[in-house]
C-alpha cells in the first residue's frame, strides 16, 4: 500500500457520513458476504463521537439488514480515540497520528486484528482479520466521506 496520511485529531477526522462497502471472506468455506451502508460519527456532548452503523448485507445471496453502533472517546494524546462496543466495553485504541495503526481484541477464544490505514481526507480503510476455533475471516471495509458533510479538519495541508 502506498503512503499513510497522518491524521491530527482522529475524531475531527473521523466526524460525519460516511459511504461504508465491506467484504467479509470466510476463509476455511470460501463463502463471501458484502455489506453496504452508511457510518454516521456524531459529536456526542462528552467530546465523543457515536459511530451508528447501518445498511445491507448479503450473505449467500440472502440480503438482511444490518447495523452497528460504537463509541469513540477521546483518547489519552491528540490524534488518539478509545473505541467501546455500545454496551460500554472496550473495543480497541486507534492511533491515527501517522495514518496507520494495527489494534489488537481478544473475544473468548478468538482474536480479532484491525489494520486501520487513512488513504487521504475522505478515504480510510480497515482489514479486520479474525482467527480462532471456530472462525477464520477477513473484513475489507472502505469508507469514503459523504461529499455533503464537508471535510477533515483532523488532517495537515499538503
Amino acid at each position: 500500500m502506498g503512503e499513510f496520511w497522518p491524521v491530527v485529531d482522529a475524531l475531527t477526522y473521523l466526524a460525519g457520513i460516511w459511504w461504508t462497502e465491506r467484504t467479509v471472506r470466510d476463509l476455511a468455506s470460501g463463502d463471501e458476504g458484502e455489506f453496504s451502508g452508511t457510518t454516521a460519527f456524531g459529536r456526542l456532548e462528552d467530546g465523543a463521537l457515536l459511530s451508528q452503523e447501518s445498511g445491507v448485507f448479503v450473505w449467500q445471496g440472502v440480503p438482511r439488514p444490518a447495523e452497528r453502533t460504537l463509541r469513540f472517546l477521546p483518547g489519552g494524546t491528540p490524534g488518539t480515540a478509545d473505541v467501546l462496543f455500545s454496551d460500554g466495553r472496550p473495543f480497541h485504541h486507534l492511533d491515527l497520528t501517522s495514518g496507520h495503526h494495527v489494534a489488537d481484541h481478544p473475544c473468548a477464544a478468538d482474536l480479532y486484528r484491525g489494520e486501520f490505514s487513512v488513504l487521504d481526507a475522505d478515504h480510510w480503510r480497515t482489514v479486520w482479520r479474525v482467527g480462532g476455533p471456530a472462525k477464520d475471516l477477513t473484513l475489507t471495509t472502505d469508507y469514503t466521506r459523504d461529499p455533503t458533510s464537508g471535510h477533515a479538519n483532523g488532517t495537515p495541508d499538503r
